[in-house]
């Protein structure tokens, strides 16, 4: 196992006085390496890792295949930016258009989710020459000033930051378990559409819309898998409308959902894609992936970025792809993610605080209630207390926090899946 460094004897005193309060931590540790499914701390405790950054190291922490990648190239070329192409970049593209939804060939690389959101928001407009974007409650698409524009799962996030970016509108999402509107879980995704029927009749004209943004698994606002006639929905409507529909696969794709992108899971190709995360382990990456003749309305110079495209994070993305398609990721998230979620409701049946498991793959959330119904966050923070005293490590989302995601490495094994489920159940016992 590899050794701890020094630790300079000051380190908790710079850490109160160097770094932001809006840091927010998940778990109150310092963690020196990490090693598979598992971090480990400096006092030599090894935990399991449910949140995988929030689903960054898809491949597990430091997988020998990207380590080494990223070390060869660290050797040959750090940086270069727009001034020239990289072989990496120009490699990464043309594998990621083996994998990508049909047609969606064309990409533009930067560094993080909310960049990704950012330029497909330029894109969009500047592809249709119109100015309203859709977005939905309860949607997380980032933190930047637009894409905070279009990000409704918490009011924290929007809280002081006002005025926005104009011309955003809300449409409801369908929740099967808190279906919105007068909405039954039967019916959520026909009542949803209706009212996006009516937003366009009575607040702005479809027209005048350039897109409609949609996370297909809904991620911070409390890991809501929507039916697929959704997903339809929304394509037949942006169809007809002449409207982007514009797929925010930054936390659900590269295979977490069970299937490469959580998009086919409802039979949908979007026109733009949003991609992050689980692209290339750990390593700063995104991109915007999109049809040809959208992506080539953007002139030369109209966008750019000074270290997306990094020849060292394309590396580590290449050998990323290799190796989710070389240890069969994709199906072991499927496999895992079943094995997990059907743990977890037999856990959860004999506990009337456990209101509902869903989701797809290894993107799999936990809901807990109050006897009414209503969210109840505080049995949340008592699991997830339980869970890190038993070295396990997990995060929450949703609007009132009331909700446990698990976001484990995609590699986890059947065995890691059982461990889990037993601190599951004994968190549940001490409640």
């Amino acid at each position: 196992m590899m050794s701890s460094p020094p630790r300079p004897s000051n380190l908790p005193s710079l850490l109160s006085t160097h770094l932001s309060p809006a840091w927010y931590l998940s778990a109150p540790l310092e963690v020196t390496h990490g090693e598979g499914c598992y971090l480990y701390t400096r006092d030599g405790k090894r935990y399991l890792d449910f949140i995988s950054g929030y689903g960054v190291t898809s491949t597990g922490h430091c997988h020998p295949r990207i380590v080494e990648a990223a070390r060869e190239q660290v050797g040959r070329l750090i940086h270069i930016s727009m001034s020239a192409f990289n072989e990496p970049m120009l490699r990464l593209a043309e594998r990621l258009a083996e994998v990508t939804p049909p047609g969606l060939d064309t990409m533009f690389f930067s560094n993080s989710g909310s960049e990704a959101i950012e330029a497909a928001i330029k894109l969009a407009r500047i592809a249709t020459g119109r100015p309203a974007l859709i977005a939905f409650q309860g949607a997380f698409h980032g933190r930047t000033t637009g894409a905070l524009a279009l990000t409704t799962s918490k009011s924290l996030y929007r809280q002081g930051y006002e005025p926005l970016l104009p011309s955003v509108y809300f449409a409801p999402y369908p929740a099967p378990f808190r279906p919105p509107n007068g909405a039954t879980r039967e019916n959520c995704a026909e009542v949803c559409l209706a009212e996006l029927d009516r937003m366009f009749a009575h607040v702005v004209s479809p027209s005048q819309v350039a897109a409609i943004f949609v996370e297909p698994i809904l991620g911070e606002g409390g890991y809501i898998d929507p039916p697929p006639a959704f997903l339809q929905g929304l394509r037949r409507r942006c169809d007809e409308h002449g409207i982007l529909l514009v797929a925010d696969e930054i936390q659900s794709g590269f295979g977490r959902s069970g299937k490469w992108w959580a998009m086919e899971h409802a039979g949908v190709v979007p026109d733009v894609m949003c991609v992050a995360k689980g692209i290339a382990s750990g390593f700063p990456l995104s991109a915007v992936i999109g049809k040809s003749e959208i992506m080539r309305r953007w002139q030369p110079g109209a966008h750019g970025t000074t270290f997306g495209g990094n020849p060292v994070s394309c590396a580590a993305a290449l050998a990323t792809l290799d190796v989710i398609e070389s240890e069969r990721l994709v199906e072991n998230a499927a496999a895992r993610g079943e094995q997990l979620q059907v743990g977890l409701r037999a856990l959860g049946s004999d506990y009337p605080f456990v209101g509902d498991v869903r989701g797809k793959g290894l993107m799999t959330g936990i809901e807990f209630v109050k006897p009414d119904g209503a969210p109840n966050p505080e049995v949340v923070e008592q699991v997830k207390a339980r869970l890190l005293a038993s070295s396990v490590l997990i995060s929450r989302c949703g609007p009132y926090n009331q909700v446990l995601r698990c976001a484990p490495a995609l590699m986890i094994s059947e065995a890691e899946v059982e461990d889990f489920l037993s601190a599951f159940g004994a968190a549940l016992d001490s409640v």
